[in-house]
């Protein structure tokens, strides 16, 4: 199941969080309506009853940077 990616940079020394676009990751399932196999084909009442017509939780992900954020470092 194709799901979205959080990504947040947690800065230590300053303690900033900068979020990021979030990101797609996709499942290569075909019987996923989002996934890039998903046949243009499949439509319709009949996509409904076979096809995962959502994504999957959102995985959240914070790495933690050493130093100071970007806008720490430029003052």
């Amino acid at each position: 199941m194709c799901y979205l990616r959080q990504v947040c940079y947690v800065y230590e020394k300053c303690g900033h969080v900068y979020p990021m676009p979030d990101q797609q990751v996709q499942c290569d399932n075909p019987r996923c309506k989002f996934s890039p196999l998903h046949p243009k084909s499949c439509s319709g009442s009949s996509c409904k009853q076979t096809c995962k017509q959502f994504r999957g939780h959102p995985q959240q992900y914070s790495p933690q940077m050493a130093g100071y954020c970007p806008g720490c470092t430029g003052r």
